[in-house]
């Protein structure tokens, strides 16, 4: 029987012998580069690779089995490491190949160690083996294994390699379609001029820009005109280019920590969606990412700062489910988080932030569990300020005011609690003061459009609380309005769909207290 190649290595390197063999007898060529008269030439496979522990028949004479399909291979592969290099087994077919087939390619796949302590001596006899080095500080595992590919087919090693950098950026090239035409059409030209592996990196730090954008301002983008669906499909397109890059424990953390963000994202579209068990195995594999990532590098802030947002995704949906207690330990520890970032630098706008978030989620904690609300108010008032100081040293940052206005709420939801009706409308009024200033700046934000929904929703019921019935008819009719526009615009979201049957039961029990 013929065969493309033959694969020998020590039974220590088993594991990757058996993921080379799978990975080559499974490589289709590039059209232009078939060839035309192989069996093979219908599919562009470079056909049977022989493997001794996987191919070799049961009988007797081990050694006449090898033997014959040494004869009728093309090539053949060593696995080189330190065990290769003690193998008889290794060396002696090395031996038989080159007495059998004078002249025939003999590659070498460096995996473990240097080539003097990995390379087995007869290999290193006569003719100069083509070498590819599969470790991470060599070519690395997909340059490493086009190099092989190159050398059993015959073919040069730029065009598999322009073929392969084609194919991973294909995924990203199509995840936001017209909007990225002049970014992808860029990268595009850049591919024909791949020559090495660094060019490779410099391609893959492009795609990984694209991600980041999508993660970031396209994402605030689509989040605003309130396009659940496309964000879901810009999501799955994203988790797809890192699924395509094979072995995630070979990526940099930064690259781990994007793919973690990328999890925190589709979480939070599922959690939209009134899908919890599915965000909470989102935020789940993202915490599990992140916490690792923070335990290798306990001391960086980025690893610090991508923890935290795990802990606050999966505390939220323990939030959302009722569960105190659970949702208490995650939010606490995101609180341990912040407050360690400020200890790194007390002067960061950013970190200063998430000491404010992390107070204001025990705040909003304190409201709907109904425990200590003395102490839930003082929470929420230590929240509100500390969003207030921020913005009083960046006045012009929209998202701070944002979160200013969200305080203004909190703070009003505790003094409910409290009995405290007149103060609380204080607060609310506060808040959609702010929101009507933002929206006016910001048209069609259905972000902001939300936070208005809700801020005059309550406003409307403290106003019936306090008989002012008259200004509760203006915001109820508000309230309804945005709703409605709301849901229109996105009928996927199950919230705003709720918000607006709760705003239509208030409209409706007024008219009926009218009637009385």
């Amino acid at each position: 029987m013929r065969f493309r190649a033959f694969v020998s290595y020590s039974h220590a390197d088993a594991a990757i012998a058996q993921k080379l063999h799978r990975k080559i007898e499974t490589y289709r060529l590039p059209q232009h580069l078939r060839d035309r008269e192989s069996e093979d030439a219908d599919n562009g496979r470079l056909g049977r690779i022989f493997r001794d522990r996987e191919d070799l028949p049961a009988a007797e004479d081990l050694s006449e089995s090898v033997k014959q399909a040494l004869a009728g291979s093309e090539a053949l592969i060593i696995i080189c490491s330190p065990d290769a290099r003690g193998s008889k087994w290794v060396a002696r077919e090395i031996e038989l190949f080159r007495a059998l087939n004078p002249g025939r390619p003999v590659l070498a796949a460096l995996v473990r160690g240097e080539p003097e302590e990995s390379f087995p001596p007869p290999l290193l006899d006569g003719a100069e083996p083509l070498a590819a080095d599969l470790r991470k500080e060599g070519d690395g595992w997909r340059l490493g294994f086009l190099k092989i590919v190159a050398g059993i087919a015959g073919v040069p090693l730029d065009a598999l390699v322009q073929r392969d950098a084609s194919r991973r950026i294909r995924r990203v090239m199509a995840v936001t379609g017209g909007a990225l035409v002049a970014l992808l059409a860029m990268i595009g030209m850049t591919i024909f001029a791949l020559q090495s592996r660094n060019e490779a990196q410099r391609q893959q730090a492009e795609a990984e820009g694209l991600v980041e954008y999508m993660l970031t301002d396209l994402r605030t983008e689509l989040k605003g005109v309130g396009r659940l669906d496309v964000m879901t499909k810009v999501n799955e397109r994203a988790m797809d280019y890192y699924e395509d890059q094979g072995d995630l424990s070979d990526m940099p953390a930064e690259s781990l920590e994007r793919r973690a963000r990328i999890l925190h994202a589709m979480g939070e579209d599922d959690e939209k969606r009134g899908d919890l068990d599915k965000a909470l195995a989102k935020f789940t594999e993202a915490h599990r990412v992140t916490e690792a990532l923070l335990a290798r590098d306990p001391d960086n802030p980025d690893r610090i700062f991508g923890h935290a947002q795990s802990e606050y995704w999966v505390g939220y949906v323990a939030y959302l489910k009722k569960d105190w207690e659970t949702t208490e330990r995650y939010w606490q520890g995101y609180k341990t988080l912040a407050v360690r970032l400020i200890h790194i630098d007390i002067a960061n706008p950013k970190w200063l932030k998430e000491a404010g978030y992390a107070e204001g989620n025990l705040c909003t904690l304190g409201l709907d569990s109904g425990k200590d609300r003395k102490q839930t108010l003082f929470r929420c008032r230590k929240a509100l300020k500390a969003m207030a100081s921020l913005l009083a040293r960046q006045p012009d940052k929209i998202e701070l005011r944002m979160d200013v206005a969200n305080r203004h709420a909190w703070v009003g939801g505790a003094l409910i609690d409290l009995g405290q009706a007149k103060d609380a409308l204080a607060e609310f009024m506060a808040q959609e003061h702010i929101l009507r200033q933002l929206i006016s700046q910001r048209q069609g934000d259905s972000v902001l459009q939300e936070q208005q929904m809700r801020s005059t929703y309550v406003i409307a019921k403290l106003l019936l609380e306090l008989n002012r019935q008259k200004q509760a008819d203006e915001f109820i009719d508000r309230s309804r309005m945005l709703a409605m526009q709301l849901a229109n615009n996105d009928p996927a979201n199950k919230k705003w769909k709720i918000y607006l049957t709760k705003i239509t039961n208030l409209s409706k029990s007024r008219g009926a207290s009218d009637e009385q």
